[in-house]
């Protein structure tokens, strides 16, 4: 195994910090054409930024761009880390700024399209900061590497493919293309195209323009930041809430199948046998959650009941975690049901957080083969999905992540229990945060925040929404000996 090249890290990491830099002058010129002060802080932001992702770039500029399987993980895991570390700038260095831990726990939470916030009053806060933090939901949503390797395909075809690989979600990786950079092009541009429409279909109902840019960005990219404190409750809107919770099931989807959808390729989505579990899935969670608000009393009539159930299961499925409902408020049997949901998210290869779907499936039959080999054990049974066999390797492979993905929410618990927090409330933040969603339980609930947190709490919840994002094994492999050894 030959040394990490430690150099073409470090170029990448310095081009990408160029890159947010240029990203950054968005929300400065919003901030300038509202006033609100805030201006200077993202100036400072910009320039801070470029200058370091410039001299890094410039001191290793002649590094080999040739990239293996440790230099992408090192590389995926920087990017991520220093996006953060520079993304949360504005928060700090803006009027009435956040403490350290507080905007590096924002920015974490917008880029991993989580959504948890410790901002106790949304509205207070001056519109370009407002629209950094939607931003960065969207610049996370479909992913950093994805936009670079989209803009700047300059590794080799090996080295661009593990790191799409690498941030790409699920355990299945569908190429669009024969290159990973027109693949990369491909899924930003339907990202884009729907993050449009639904900013357009969003001004024509109650939301000013501001409002529906900074909600098509949180909405598409699965993330649930609002400009409101109330969040889509403040409107009221039936319109509203079946728009966005029609765009965010879409989001739930695997983009490379929607894409073929939008091409003409409708028939490849449909019979797709994740997204009919994820349909299923949806359906079912909502007839449950209306048949329990029934017969629980609930005071509205059944078309709110079953608007409010829908977007609300959407929206915690996806991982995005707007407020359209207080499950909290509900009682013990939905919160119950939402975490359920939170575990395994939407679809592979969407923007959405969980364990995934496809997980979720292959796991279930070969469960079933396990029963069967229970009375006939010389059965040789493969698990198929969409009528391909998944090799044992995968399945095992699958295994693993959900018993890593169980320890971490265990270990998570166990510190946030330790720092005061009750059972309740540590384990539903640290599954909301590991699967991405935003909402927990108790006071993190949909109605809730992270500010009370202590702040070895959210410097552990921050890093468990990192490897939440980056699906455990692209970070926690750094943690082992044997990633650093050379051989």
């Amino acid at each position: 195994m030959a040394k990490i090249n430690v150099r073409v890290i470090l170029k990448f990491v310095g081009m990408l910090l160029c890159l947010e830099a240029i990203l950054m002058l968005v929300p400065y010129i919003v901030a300038l054409i509202y006033g609100d002060g805030d201006a200077p802080a993202l100036l400072q932001s910009v320039l801070i930024t470029a200058i370091t992702g410039g001299l890094l770039f410039y001191f290793f500029r002649n590094a080999r761009n040739e990239v293996g399987k440790r230099e992408s993980y090192l590389i995926v895991s920087s990017i991520w880390f220093f996006f953060t570390v520079f993304g949360m700038l504005p928060f700090c260095l803006m009027p009435n700024s956040l403490s350290i831990t507080d905007a590096f726990f924002e920015t974490v939470s917008g880029l991993t399209t989580t959504g948890a916030s410790i901002v106790k009053n949304v509205e207070a806060l001056p519109h370009g900061i407002l629209f950094w933090r939607s931003f960065v939901q969207l610049i996370g949503g479909m992913g950093i590497i994805l936009l670079t390797i989209a803009i700047l395909p300059m590794l080799n075809h090996q080295g661009g493919l593990i790191l799409f690989n690498s941030e790409v979600t699920g355990i299945s990786h569908e190429k669009l293309k024969p290159k990973i950079g027109e693949t990369s092009k491909k899924l930003w541009s339907v990202y884009m195209s729907l993050t449009a429409i639904l900013c357009l279909l969003l001004c024509l109902g109650p939301m000013k323009p501001f409002d529906a840019i900074c909600h098509a960005f949180s909405t598409m990219a699965t993330g649930g930041f609002s400009t409101k404190q109330a969040s889509l409750n403040y409107w009221h809107s039936a319109y509203i809430d079946y728009v966005i919770t029609i765009f965010t099931f879409i989001a739930g989807i695997n983009f490379a199948l929607v894409y073929r959808a939008v091409t003409g390729d409708v028939k490849r989505l449909f019979s797709n046998e994740e997204t009919k579990w994820y349909t299923l899935i949806v359906v079912g969670a909502t007839v449950v959650v209306v048949a329990g608000l029934y017969l629980t009393n609930q005071n509205a009539s059944f078309e709110q009941t079953v608007r409010v159930a829908l977007a609300q299961v959407v929206t915690i499925i996806t991982s995005t975690g707007y407020t359209v409902g207080d499950y909290v408020a509900w009682g013990p049997f939905f919160t119950t049901v939402f975490l359920l949901l939170m575990f395994f998210g939407a679809c592979a290869g969407s923007t959405c957080g969980g364990a995934k779907i496809d997980r979720l499936v292959v796991l279930a039959k070969n469960t079933r083969n396990e029963f069967y080999r229970v009375i006939h054990p010389n059965a040789i049974l493969p698990v198929r999905v969409n009528g391909k066999a998944i090799s044992h390797e995968v399945v095992s492979k699958i295994l693993a992540f959900i018993l890593v993905y169980v320890m971490v929410l265990i270990a998570g618990s166990i510190i946030l229990t330790a720092l005061g927090l009750s059972i309740e409330e540590a384990f539903g933040s640290t599954l909301s945060c590991l699967s991405n969603i935003g909402p927990g339980a108790g006071a993190t609930g949909p109605v809730g925040n992270y500010a009370f947190i202590p702040d070895v709490g959210k410097w552990t919840l921050s890093f468990i929404m990192l490897i939440g994002r980056l699906e455990l094994f692209t970070v926690l492999i750094l943690f082992t000996s044997y990633f650093w050894k050379n051989s």
